[in-house]
């Protein structure tokens, strides 16, 4: 991990094509602009993980069970 400090219009690059600018402080907020390509996703950390813990769940396999109840089921046609 890399810590830095940085003042008001002061910018942080990554790689040759993300810039991190702080534009503002106002008592414990930093208020920061994020420059990059489209095809670069960028959230929020809270937000980041809410997505991942959905994609954990929905990778988790269904009850089994439920499917074993339709295949008794017999269709009348």
């Amino acid at each position: 991990m890399l810590a830095l400090t940085r003042k008001v219009g002061e910018r942080i690059v990554i790689g040759d094509n993300i810039v991190v600018t702080v534009v503002g402080i106002k008592g414990d907020n930093i208020r920061i602009t994020i420059e990059a390509p489209k095809e670069i996703k960028i959230y929020r950390g809270e937000i980041y993980d809410a997505i991942a813990a959905e994609n954990r769940q929905a990778a988790v396999p269904n009850d089994l069970g439920e499917l074993d109840i339709l295949k008794t089921l017999q269709i009348k046609k």
